[in-house]
Order: C-alpha cells, then sequence, then structure tokens
C-alpha cells in the first residue's frame, strides 16, 4: 500500500499501486468480484484482516489505501479497524466520496486514500485529527509514496524519478507505467520502486487499472508467486 500513481493517457486513466508489506503476513487472494451492499467490487483481499488496498466497483471508481498521513506517525497499541476495512466500507457504499464525509474514524491508524469517482480525483487523508480532502486535476499526472516507509526527501526523489520518467515518455501506456513501477531504481532495495529490506519488508505486489472510456482493465501481479491476474469488464 505504499507507491500509488495516476496518469491520463489521452483519456485512458491508468491507477497503478504497489503494494510494501512485511513478509509474515499471509499472502494476498488474488483479485475477486464480491457483492458489497449490492454492488459488484473487485479486490484483492488481505488474507489477514479481510480488507484491501485497492478497490475497483462495477462503476469504475476506484479506491487505493496508503499507509499513513502527511508524516510519519506513532504506532498505538491497537486500534478500533483495519484500514483495509475502511476502504470496504466507503467503496461498497453508494458514493466513496459521500461517505468519506460521514464516517467516524476515531481510533483509526493513518492513512491516504486516492480516488477515483465519477472521473474526479481526490485525495483522502485521515491523521488522527482530522479528515481532509483535497480534489486533483485529472489532466495531470501524481504519484503517491507512503510516509510510513519513506521520508519526505525520499518521497520527493521518487517523485523526481515519476517526472523524468514522463518526460521521456511522450505517449506514455499502460505497460510502460506498469515497467515502471516494477523497475524503477532496481537495484535500490531500500527506496527503489520494489523493494526489499532485509527480507522483512518487501513490494509483494503491483496492482493496475486502466479505465477507457466504460472499459475496464484490472492487472495485478504477485511479485511473490509470480502469479498474474487479469480481468476485464464494462462498467455501468
Amino acid at each position: 500500500m505504499c507507491t500509488v500513481s495516476f496518469v491520463n493517457a489521452n483519456g485512458k486513466i491508468i491507477i497503478t499501486s504497489n503494494r510494501d508489506e512485511k513478509i509474515i503476513r499471509p499472502n494476498a487472494i488474488e483479485p475477486k468480484t464480491y457483492l458489497l451492499n449490492d454492488k459488484k467490487v473487485i479486490f484483492p483481499k488481505d488474507n489477514k484482516a479481510g480488507g484491501t488496498w485497492y478497490a475497483i466497483d462495477e462503476h469504475s471508481n476506484v479506491l487505493v489505501l496508503l499507509n499513513g498521513a502527511e508524516e510519519k506517525h506513532v504506532l498505538k497499541d491497537s486500534y478500533r479497524k483495519s484500514r483495509g476495512l475502511i476502504v470496504l466500507d466507503l467503496i461498497g457504499s453508494e458514493s466513496p466520496l459521500e461517505a468519506w464525509k460521514a464516517i467516524d474514524l476515531d481510533h483509526i491508524e493513518p492513512f491516504t486514500l486516492v480516488l477515483f469517482e465519477n472521473q474526479n480525483l481526490y485525495q483522502l487523508r485521515w491523521n488522527e485529527l482530522e479528515k481532509s480532502t483535497l480534489a486533483l486535476e485529472t489532466n495531470q499526472s501524481h504519484i503517491w509514496s507512503s510516509s510510513t516507509l519513506y521520508s519526505s526527501a525520499v518521497r520527493e526523489k521518487r517523485a523526481n524519478w515519476f517526472s523524468t520518467f514522463l518526460d521521456t515518455q511522450p505517449e506514455v501506456n499502460e505497460e510502460e507505467l506498469f515497467n515502471f513501477h516494477r523497475y524503477t531504481e532496481e537495484d535500490n532495495n531500500e527506496h527503489g520502486l520494489v523493494i526489499n529490506r532485509n527480507d522483512i519488508l518487501k513490494t509483494l505486489s503491483i496492482t493496475q487499472t486502466i479505465i477507457e472510456k466504460n472499459k475496464v482493465s484490472i492487472h495485478y501481479n504477485d511479485l511473490i508467486t509470480e502469479r498474474d491476474f487479469s480481468n476485464v469488464f464494462l462498467s455501468l
């Protein structure tokens, strides 16, 4: 849940996410379609808490989770609910954005969400004190790195890698974006796009959604088992 990019490639929306986690966490279940409040939602499921870090609903709304808010926080002994379950609460509602405005996040660990809903893009944040909602331009590219794993300086450096990559790819496509998320700074185990910190914390998977008009394509690459999953559907 730790690196997310958004790119609008001439009307084709591409949202890509790298999930960094401790390897002791059970392997995730590959993306499947679930029914949440009578709405079809596709997501890879966290085998530990039952939530997710990346979900797409039948209306082609996409919600992606990053751990942490603006800066790294101090961990508490326990929290009321998993952040991955908060993702399902929101994406399973009629409007994730409206649900965000109403949801109670007391005793929930800080997080950042990237929401693409009704062709609009938002950054949603909870820092243990307050929620914030930031509307973003969909004709611009954006990248986020988790504040819990990457310092402010490293996050800025990664944003520069992204900017340089886009400058060299004027007609960027989903395959090139996947390769950016898979191979950028390949030998940099600490801060590259795919990390391996002493075989304790690794990038476990890459999830990507491509939205082109009402066609939605989902690709999931499990970097541990080396298995791939793809699905295509037409949004309602």
